[in-house]
């Protein structure tokens, strides 16, 4: 199973989502910005290094929201969702197809990764 972490960016009523790349798996779906825990990272290590190499953000990492354990079709990952607030930088399009800041009531106009969907219907029942 592999380890994913996801940040939950918020900006008045509005989160960061991003589009991924469309040669990767999931191609042109959506998704809470985040990735891979490597060897020996904490999630929430990890959740700084990916913003900085993918967003060029500082984060400041906060409590997980929730978590669900997801099995594609080509791998399992457990995801955790982590609420976390820029310290430094503005998101830039480093390697997604595109980013955007979207409420919740938008997002159900865009078609996001299935473990995605999962946290978007768990925040709406907040």
């Amino acid at each position: 199973m592999l380890e994913v972490v996801a940040a939950l960016i918020c900006m008045d009523d509005r989160f960061l989502a991003c589009q991924r790349p469309e040669w990767k798996s999931r191609g042109l779906q959506w998704e809470f910005p985040g990735g891979k825990v490597e060897k020996g990272e904490s999630g929430e290590e990890a959740l700084i290094r990916e913003c900085q190499e993918e967003l060029a953000i500082t984060l400041n990492v906060e409590k997980a929201v929730t978590d669900v354990v997801y099995r594609y079709p080509d791998l399992t990952v457990h995801l955790t969702l982590y609420r976390a607030v820029i310290t430094a930088g503005e998101p830039q399009r480093l390697e997604h197809n595109e980013i955007q800041w979207m409420t919740l009531e938008e997002a159900k106009g865009y078609p996001f990764c299935p473990a995605d969907t999962i946290f978007l219907e768990r925040l709406q029942a907040i």
